[in-house]
């Protein structure tokens, strides 16, 4: 649909009249399309500052005008031409110019060649028009003013148009804040029409094309001047509704790419921590001594200490930093996004060798304190630290083999199932380093400088490595029920997996009877023991324990028949245009029921400029 008013020859609906006045009806409509398409023009010359043109047959008929403006709609230079053209040639030249770019841009000329235009023949410079485009701009004019159908209706695009209120209920559809439309009296066409036109010329840039009178005082407006004025209307509005729906689009996919941005930060921010940690603690120690025995012993108590403190808080940061990176992956990986590279640094690599070097500053601390103090029984102490080490080295890979995990959902999850029958059989070589350890303590030796893993340590990264796997298993399987979850928001599903996780103490990825109790109490839905016990078989299936995949879809089930009141007064203030209450006019804008609309009106609280929609949800959730 186009607002370009290339089209002005009189329609069928125009030329209705009878054939005595066939003559005086010919000079009204070709008069006001003049108006109109000389108005239309000259609002396009402004854009480049070319001065107006004041009679439309003489200015058109030298081609330079007609060049002017079409270099303007077109976006396109025509090249040279001739200007302030005075010889005939001169005009035809700059004619032919003009039509034959209108034909590359694939518009038809039937029967008009430059000699009719240089010789200012109206009929064939105000053109013909296509009923498509007519039919078109009639039906959406007719389904945007359905709420005012008790005032008028649009059947054409004459008569339909000279109270003022369809151009009033156009603009009132769209922006409602721009006329007060239930208070205009319906009587005054003048007035009506005159707010119309200055309401649209100030806000939505659309300029006037004909006087009020052209559209009020006349037995019958011009057709095709009244759709190249409304055709502007559809343009305007149009653009309008692109903007909203690419408002939601980029703020859907800025909701999750923040989420990711936070991640990445964070990710980065604990690794350079835990990084700056490490690299401080082996100053420390390169710069010590020891004073005889005693003071040998004091500082291998305080690295044992270290070890049972600062360093098992180490490892535990050191897994989740692994599996945070993993799970940043994989939700790049989800959406289809550019996987996440570390900055130089922070990468996974600067963070082995890292730790790499504080596993070999620990060897060197040990194994210099441990000198000091004496040797102990080798075979002992070395069969004790083979199993350790090894023992480490197996912890290490299976770790190793989950930072790297990547690609498809199924296949991370394979390979975590995989890795977590891997870490099955060394149960029975920890209890074999256990009954070692209770050896080397029947033995009096209290230090092994062959290995930096007590019993305890290889139990704590034991557990650690088996927890994570767990959870990471738990992560792959709920976001591969979550991937094929439409109808549930990102924020949703979030806040129902953290809970989920939170009453799932022994992270098998299931509640308990009592846990999915209490996970549905921090939700925020409460049951009485009766519905509880009815509710609990249904969402279990039947069986002792709700799955993450019956959570969800039991989650799925309640937001579907439930409208929070945060939900309820977001919609409202959408309404309301963002303001603290709500109108009438508001709610008709929304394109609410009329019976809905009455009830509202009686039940929620009036306030001075409307009703106070907050005060109303908050009383009704009370």
């Amino acid at each position: 649909m186009s607002t370009q008013p290339s089209n002005f020859a009189p329609s069928k609906a125009s030329q209705g009249v009878a054939e005595g006045d066939y003559r005086v009806m010919e000079k009204t409509w070709e008069t006001m399309q003049k108006k109109t398409f000389t108005n239309w023009i000259n609002n396009k010359l402004k854009l480049k500052e070319y001065s107006p043109i004041v009679e439309l047959n003489e200015e058109l008929s030298s081609g330079e005008k007609l060049i002017q403006l079409l270099e303007i709609i077109g976006d396109e230079s025509l090249g040279r031409y001739n200007k302030s053209p005075r010889l005939r040639i001169q005009k035809v030249e700059n004619i032919n110019t003009a039509l034959a770019f209108i034909k590359r841009r694939g518009v038809n000329l039937t029967n008009i060649g430059a000699e009719d235009i240089v010789d200012s023949n109206p009929k064939l410079i105000l053109g013909e028009e296509g009923l498509t485009a007519k039919e078109g701009l009639l039906l959406w004019c007719q389904r945007r003013t359905t709420p005012y159908a008790a005032d008028f209706q649009i059947k054409e695009f004459t008569f339909s148009w000279q109270s003022g209120l369809a151009l009033c209920g156009l603009i009132h559809r769209h922006r409602p804040d721009l006329i007060d439309y239930w208070n205009l009296d319906k009587s005054k066409k003048h007035e009506n029409t005159q707010l119309a036109f200055d309401v649209a010329e100030q806000y939505l840039g659309i300029p006037k094309l004909f006087g009020v009178e052209d559209l009020v005082d006349v037995a019958k407006p011009d057709e095709r001047s009244v759709m190249t004025y409304i055709a502007q209307y559809f343009h305007a509005f149009s653009v309008l509704g692109k903007v909203d729906a690419a408002g939601r689009r980029v703020g859907q996919f800025g909701q999750v790419m923040n989420q990711i941005y936070e991640l990445q930060n964070d990710y980065e921010r604990r690794v350079l921590a835990l990084m700056d940690g490490t690299s401080a603690v082996q100053n420390e120690w390169s710069k010590s001594t020891f004073a005889g025995y005693p003071d040998a012993k004091r500082q291998l108590v305080a690295f044992e200490t270290y070890k049972n403190t600062v360093k098992r808080g180490w490892v535990a940061e050191k897994r989740d930093l692994d599996s945070l990176l993993s799970n940043i992956q994989t939700k790049l990986h989800t959406y289809k996004l550019a996987p996440y590279v570390p900055p130089a640094g922070l990468t996974p690599q600067d963070l082995g060798n890292s730790w790499n070097a504080l596993i070999k500053s620990e060897a060197a601390r040990k194994k210099a304190i441990t000198a000091y103090i004496g040797e102990i029984k080798q075979v002992l102490r070395q069969k004790y630290a083979d199993a350790a080490n090894g023992f480490q080295v197996e912890l290490n890979k299976i770790s190793a083999s989950l930072a790297s995990l990547d690609g498809e959902l199924e296949g991370q999850l394979q390979t975590v199932q995989s890795l977590i029958m891997q870490l099955e059989p060394l149960k029975s070589s920890l209890k074999n380093i256990e009954q070692l350890n209770e050896e080397c303590i029947e033995a009096s030796i209290e230090d092994n400088e062959y290995t930096i893993y007590s019993v305890e340590d290889l139990s704590f990264d034991y557990g650690i490595l088996a927890q994570t796997l767990a959870k990471k298993s738990t992560f792959i399987q709920n976001q591969m029920v979550a991937r094929g979850v439409s109808n549930l928001t990102p924020q949703q599903l979030e806040e129902y997996t953290e809970t989920f996780r939170h009453f799932d103490k022994d992270h098998f990825n299931r509640l308990e009877k009592e846990q999915f109790k209490a996970a549905m109490a921090a939700l925020g839905t409460g049951y009485s023991d009766e519905e509880f016990e009815e509710i609990f078989p249904k969402v279990s299936k039947g069986t002792a324990n709700v799955t993450f995949e019956m959570f969800i879809e039991h989650m799925k089930s309640i937001e579907e028949d439930r409208t929070t009141p945060e939900q309820l007064v977001e919609s409202f203030r959408a309404l309301a245009q963002d303001k603290p209450y709500i109108t009438d006019k508001d709610m008709l804008a929304g394109q609410l029921p009329p019976d809905v609309i009455e009830y509202y009106k009686k039940v929620i609280p009036r306030g001075e400029d409307g009703f106070d929609y907050k005060s109303y949800i908050n009383e009704v959730f009370k």
